[in-house]
C-alpha cells in the first residue's frame, strides 16, 4: 500500500494550525498580541540604546551589562552572567524542561568602529543596528510583553543574550550553553532571534571551518639572498593547487581565500607568510576531504620549493629553513533539522495563521551548535527589514516588526503551552 507523506504532512500542519489558533484565543494571549502594537517606541528605544554600546568579538562585556539591567527591569528570575560573558535569564519554575530563546550580542565591528547610531522617521542607521539590535530588541520586546499582559506558560522559558556569534567567535556562547551550563540537559527546543526580517526559517546549518596557514622561511634580501625560498611564492604554489579542488553543487559546499599577510618591503624577501582560508558545507564529510586538499596542496607547495632551492643553493647560502602549519581558527559544525521536528511544524504553523510567507534556508547562526547536537533548534528575524549588514552603512526599519514580534511570541507559547 502506498503512503502518502505529503497527506500526512498537511495533517499535521493543520493540526499545529488549530493548535496555534486556540492559543491566540486566550485572553492573556490576545492580549499580548495586541500589546506590541503601542509598544513600538519603547522597542525603537532599546535598539538605539543597545546598538550605541560596542560589543566588538570577545568585547561583549558592556552590552552584556546593559541587558542584564534590561532583564533584571522585566522581573525575570536568576538573572546572571556566566563565565564566558552570556546573560541568562528564566520566566517559570527552576530545575524544570524549558524553552530557550537567544540572541547574540556581539557585531563584527571591530573596537574603536565609530558606532554612529541614528534615527530618521522610521529607519534606524549604525553598524549592528540589525544585526543583532533587532534581535536583542525581539528578545526584550517577548519577554516585556509576557510580563505586561501576565501570560502563564506551562513549560520554563530561558532568555539568551549570547557571545561569540559573530566571526571568530565561533559560536562560544552558545557552545557554553550547550556543554556547560545548567540549563545544557534542560533545553527542549531553541529558538534564535538573528536580525531583521519574517521571511525566512534557518533550520539547516551551513557548517564552516577556517584555518590560518603559515609559511616559514630564513627571509633576506632580494638581491644578495636571492635564491632562498620565499614563503608567498609556497603560498602562492598552495593556494593555486587548493583552487583546482572540485567542490559538488549538491550538497553546496565553498572555499575561500579571504586574507593573505606577509613581507616588509618590496626588496625584502619575506620571513613569513599566511593566509586565512574559509571552508563551508552542510555535510561534515565535503569539509574534512577540502580540508585534506588543502593540507596537501600547502604539503606539496612546501616539497616543490625545497627541491627548488637545493637546486639554487651555493655554499654562500643559508639553511633551507622552510616550514608550514595549518592552525585552525573556526569550527563551526554543520547540522539539519529533521522536517517533522516539533519546532519546525509550531514556527510553519504560525507563519500559516498570520498570513506570513516565508522560505526554509540554511545558514551559519547560533542554531548550528544544537542542531549539530540532534537538538531542535530554528533561527528567525525579530521582524521589520533591514539591509546593509556587516557594514558602516546597516540600517533597519521597524515597519512589520509587530508581525515579527507575534510570530516569535505565538511560537514561543505553542511549545511551551499556555495555562489557562
Amino acid at each position: 500500500m502506498a503512503v502518502n507523506h505529503r497527506a500526512d504532512a498537511s495533517e499535521v500542519l493543520l493540526t499545529v494550525q488549530q493548535e496555534i489558533a486556540g492559543i491566540s484565543t486566550l485572553p492573556q494571549v490576545r492580549a499580548a498580541l495586541a500589546w506590541f502594537r503601542a509598544q513600538e517606541p519603547r522597542f525603537t528605544n532599546w535598539q538605539l540604546e543597545t546598538s550605541r554600546i560596542p560589543a566588538p568579538p570577545f568585547g561583549e562585556g558592556s552590552r552584556a551589562d546593559w541587558l542584564l539591567r534590561a532583564f533584571q527591569e522585566l522581573e525575570l528570575d536568576d538573572v546572571q552572567k556566566d563565565e564566558v560573558g552570556n546573560v541568562v535569564a528564566r520566566r517559570g519554575r527552576k530545575d524544570k524542561p524549558c524553552i530557550a530563546v537567544s540572541a547574540h550580542l556581539d557585531t563584527v565591528f571591530p573596537a574603536g568602529t565609530p558606532l554612529n547610531v541614528r534615527q530618521q522617521g522610521s529607519r534606524l542607521y549604525g553598524p549592528g543596528v540589525s544585526d543583532n539590535g533587532a534581535g536583542l530588541t525581539a528578545l526584550l520586546a517577548v519577554a516585556a510583553a509576557l510580563r505586561a499582559c501576565d501570560v502563564a506558560h506551562v513549560l520554563p522559558i530561558v532568555f539568551i543574550g549570547n557571545v561569540g556569534e559573530e566571526g571568530e567567535g565561533d559560536l562560544r556562547g552558545m557552545r557554553h550553553i550547550f556543554t556547560r551550563s545548567s540549563y545544557r540537559d534542560l533545553i527542549l527546543q531553541t529558538l534564535v532571534l538573528d536580525g531583521a526580517g519574517s521571511d525566512t526559517v534557518v533550520a539547516e546549518a551551513l557548517g564552516s571551518r577556517r584555518f590560518e596557514v603559515i609559511v616559514r622561511g630564513p627571509g633576506g634580501h632580494s638581491w644578495s639572498d636571492f635564491g632562498v625560498p620565499n614563503p608567498i611564492l609556497v603560498l602562492a604554489a598552495a593556494i593555486h593547487e587548493f583552487a583546482q579542488t572540485a567542490v559538488p553543487s549538491s550538497p553546496k559546499t565553498t572555499f575561500n581565500v579571504g586574507v593573505i599577510r606577509g613581507g616588509t618591503s618590496v626588496n625584502s624577501i619575506p620571513e613569513s607568510a599566511s593566509m586565512r582560508v574559509d571552508i563551508r558545507s552542510t555535510s561534515m564529510a565535503e569539509m574534512e576531504r577540502l580540508e585534506d586538499a588543502l593540507r596537501l596542496a600547502l604539503d606539496r607547495a612546501v616539497e616543490a620549493e625545497t627541491r627548488a632551492t637545493e637546486k639554487r643553493m651555493t655554499a654562500a647560502h643559508r639553511p633551507i629553513g622552510l616550514s608550514a602549519e595549518v592552525v585552525g581558527i573556526g569550527n563551526r559544525p554543520a547540522g539539519e533539522l529533521n522536517s517533522g521536528a516539533r519546532i519546525l511544524q509550531v514556527v510553519c504553523a504560525v507563519d500559516a495563521y498570520l498570513g506570513n510567507a516565508a522560505q526554509i534556508q540554511r545558514a551559519s547562526t547560533d542554531a548550528n551548535i544544537p542542531l549539530s547536537l540532534g537538538r531542535e533548534a530554528v533561527a528567525i528575524g525579530g521582524g521589520g527589514s533591514g539591509g546593509g549588514a556587516h557594514t558602516l552603512q546597516e540600517w533597519f526599519d521597524c515597519t512589520g516588526r509587530e508581525l515579527g514580534l507575534k510570530r516569535v511570541l505565538l511560537t514561543l507559547l505553542a511549545l511551551t503551552g499556555v495555562s489557562p
